[in-house]
Parts: C-alpha cells; structure tokens; sequence
C-alpha cells in the first residue's frame, strides 16, 4: 500500500508536469504575461509543415502528430522560439499532445481560424458571399479547439485579404464582422478573453489605412468587439546584409505605427534574395528603435520549394538543420531579453481614433464603418455553442527526448536533443545545453526518404517571393557543447515521466 509521502510526491510531480504557461493578455499597444505582468514580445516562427495543400487529405495538420511535434519543439527551444504561427488547423483532429508539448517548453501559439478550401475563409473577391453561417460555424469550432489551451496567444481572423486598392474597398466591414463574431463567441464560450487580430499584406499603398481602420473604435465607450485586438505585417522589406533600417523602410514602420493602439509585430519576415540570409534585420526588429513593434515570426521552419525553411524535414521522421537556423540562432543570441521585458514607456493611457472617413488617405480604401450583421442562425450559434463541438486540455507530457535522427548542417548526427520543461515563455539562450554533434555522416537525412511536404501561407495570403534560399552548411555551426555526446539533456524534476 502506498504511503501518504509517497502519494503527495507522486501527484506533485503530475501537477508539475501540467503546470501551464500564464495566458498573454493585451495592454494597449503591448502584449503582457496576465500573471507577472512583463512584456512579452513575440520572437517566433511560422509553423505549417505540409503546407496548405495538406489540409483535408487525411495526413493531420501541424498540432496534431506528438513525435513530429517534440522533434521540432526541442529544435524551436533551443533556438529561442517563445510562439509559433500555426495557419490551417483541423479543428476535428486531437491536438493535446502536441499543444502540450510547446506549453512544456515556454512556446505559445498563434492560430489561424480560417482552411483553404472554398466556404472556410473570406473570398477577397466577394466577401458578401463567402459572410456564411457554414462558414462562422467552422470558425467557432475552431475556437472551441484551443480556447482551452492557456498559450494560445491569440486567433487570426484572416491572412492578407486585402492586398490592393481594389480589395480594399469592399472588404475591411467583412474583417471587422468576423472579429466581432469570433470575439463575441469567445465571450460566450471560452474560460478567459483570447485576442483577436488580422495578418496583413506588406502593400504600403494600402498598409496604413488596412491598420487605421481595423484599429479604429467604432462604438460607444471602449466595448467595440468589432476592431483588431492585434494586428500582424507580413514584411519581406529587409533583404540582406546589405539592407538597413533605412534601406528597408523599417524607419516608415515604426513612424506608422508610432501611436497604435494595439500590438503590431510582423507575422512574416525573412527575405530570403539574396541568400544565404543574414536575418540581420532581428537586431533592429527587436532594438531600441523599434519598441513601439512587438516582435515577429520568421517565415518559416520547414523548408519547401521557396526555400525558406529553417530545417529540411522528410517523411520518415528525420529532419536535417539548414545553414538558416544556424544564422537565426546567432542573431537571437543577441537580442537584449532584459529590453523586451520592460514596457514601452510611451504605451500608457491610449485611447484609439473614433471611426471615421478622416482617418484614411486612399480615395479608394473603404471609408464605410457600417458592419454587417451576422448570416441568419449565428447569433443563435453563439449563444448555444457548436453542437459536439471539440474540447482541448494541457496533458501530461511523458516523453521528452527526440528519438528522430536529426542532423546538424555539418552532416552529424545530433545527440542528446530533448525538451526541457520550463514555467515562463522561451527566450534565446534560456535552455542551450549539452548538445553536440558527430562527424559527418553517410547517413543523413536523405532526400529519398520524401520530404513532409510544403509550407505555404494561409487561405486568402499571397504567396511569399524571393528566389531560392541556400541550404548552404557552416561546418559545425550546430556545436552547442562537447562532452555530452549521446547524452540527453537534463529534464527537470517536475519533467519525469510517471
């Protein structure tokens, strides 16, 4: 019979092991941990490996296979990753596992509602027509998913819908209508307020104005549910070692955004012509200069046919580090994580624009605030819920080391990779240990094993320019330490699988 000791001790290190990350809250123009109240900025990924064409066939979608997961989540802590964008989920499939596994390791999420297939996201062509009931339904569900989930950091209502003058005429009432929609049910259904935002095309001839409006409030008091919580650049400006804060118009985006009123960071940055990348624009991104901007997300870790990826992986599992993750872990290493932390000290008592024609400067930009209604049956569905809708929760994680071969871009084998169980967001450096790699290897990844598929943006984006990026290696940049090959990383005492 067990013992009283033995019993605690045993369901101190369960609740150990399902202590969750704190939920990241919106303050103004800052993004702030709900519990410590600190900064938190975004230093992150984009993370979709299939890519859209995946979705629906049946092969899962990125939160849903537990070992692809652990794999990539000890990659993304040791590189210093604290969220991830993630831009089609399967709302049907049982993401615990996997959404528990980043939890463990400081890494929140960022999740697209939308799919890429027809009725599941806005048509940018004709929005009236895809504003469905079916469509809000699949939205919901998607919240119901994650809602639970204390990292998730936030939903995006939609990915580049507006990309011109033209697009930008009948579309921005729709984006407002789903963001209410979406805030609207998370405040029926879900434990706590989870933001909302939209992720935007880098068009400058219509980026300040998509912000002005989205950002506006459009209401009585400051209960607009309608308006952005957050707003997301997809920004291929920086191209280069070559490039600066001038060259690349970052100085114009720091000068737009300068009085947001919610958080703008980038959702896509990573030039990737010319290669390799430099990824020097991380220096400034996360610099003095720009600390009106919260962060970003490097597009993307798995690589495709663009050449952006981080890391190569194929179908059997095994996974091989590109030169790009070696040069991003480099520049993250000099990221002051103390500057991050401390609030803007201009980003108090803030209060944003009343919604009206003023505030936008393109005669062909929508200057109607006059948001539609919701299709017949959605207010009926918000207030009921999604029948047999899907229910997420953080589980126990019991296993932490990568069994996957993984290869470093000198061609060895990485030994000791594994997942380290922490209780604040990620950050660079914070869990660099005790890996090491062998000599070049015949047996690395190999091509013909298959690759996992592509990596693509989400339903209504653009697709990313830029000519081939370079897999180029830097003998041994993966070298983190020596003397602990074939050793795993240490897990703390709470990490132990039961």
């Amino acid at each position: 019979m067990l013992s009283l000791i033995t019993i605690l001790a045993w369901a101190g290190a369960l609740a150990a092991r399902v202590t969750a990350l704190n939920p990241i809250v919106v303050h103004e123009q800052e993004f702030s941990d709900s519990v410590t109240n600190d900064r938190f900025v975004i230093i992150g990924i984009d993370y979709q490996p299939g890519g859209q064409g995946a979705y629906g066939t049946g092969s899962g979608d990125p939160l849903s296979n537990g070992t692809t997961c652990l794999r990539d989540a000890a990659l993304m802590q040791q590189l210093g990753v604290n969220t991830i964008r993630c831009y089609n989920v399967d709302p049907s499939l049982d993401h615990n596992e996997c959404v528990s596994i980043f939890d463990s390791v400081g890494i929140y999420m960022l999740i697209d509602v939308n799919a890429p297939v027809p009725g599941l996201s806005i048509d940018r062509s004709n929005p009236s027509s895809s504003y469905t009931t079916s469509y809000l339904q699949h939205i919901f569900t998607v919240v119901e998913a994650f809602k639970s989930y204390p990292n998730t950091l936030g939903f995006f209502a939609g990915n580049e819908i507006i990309n011109d003058v033209a697009t930008g005429q009948a579309n921005p009432p729709y984006i407002r209508a789903v963001q209410r929609d979406l805030k609207n049910y998370i405040a029926a259904h879900a434990p706590r307020t989870i933001p909302v935002g939209y992720s935007a095309a880098d068009v400058r001839s219509v980026l300040q104005d998509t912000w002005a409006y989205l950002q506006c409030n459009d209401g009585n008091g400051s209960n607009d549910t309608s308006r952005s919580d957050f707003f997301g650049l997809n920004s291929y400006s920086w191209c280069g070692n070559q490039s600066s804060f001038t060259i690349s118009g970052y100085n114009v985006l720091v000068e737009t955004f300068s009085n947001t009123t919610i958080p703008v960071f980038l959702s896509e940055y990573g030039c990737n012509d010319p290669t390799p990348r430099a990824f020097d624009e991380v220096i400034a991104l996360y610099g003095s200069q720009m600390t009106t901007l919260s962060g970003g997300l490097v597009y993307q870790y798995t690589q495709d046919t663009a050449d952006y990826g981080l890391v190569q992986t194929y179908s059997n599992g095994t996974a091989q580090i590109l030169g790009d993750y070696d040069t991003l872990m480099s520049q993250y290493k000099k990221i002051d994580v103390s500057l991050l932390a401390s609030s803007n000290s201009t980003a108090t008592s803030l209060q944003p624009p009343q919604c009206n024609a003023n505030l936008i400067s393109n005669d062909g930009f929508s200057t109607d605030f006059n948001i539609p209604s919701p299709p017949s049956g959605v207010d009926q569905l918000i207030k009921s819920g999604v029948p047999n809708a899907p229910t997420g929760s953080i589980v126990s994680v019991t296993r932490t080391s990568v069994q996957a071969a993984v290869y470093a871009t000198n061609g060895g084998r990485v030994s000791g990779l594994a997942i380290q169980a922490v209780s604040t967001a990620n950050s660079p450096g914070q869990t660099q240990s005790g890996l090491s790699t062998g000599a070049a290897s015949s047996a690395t990844a190999s091509s013909s094993a298959g690759t996992s598929g592509t990596s693509g943006s989400g339903s209504g984006s653009a697709s990313s320019t830029g000519a081939a990026a370079s897999a180029k290696a830097s003998s041994g940049a993966y070298k983190v330490g020596a003397g602990f090959a074939g050793a795993a990383v240490a897990i703390g005492a709470g990490a132990l699988a039961l």
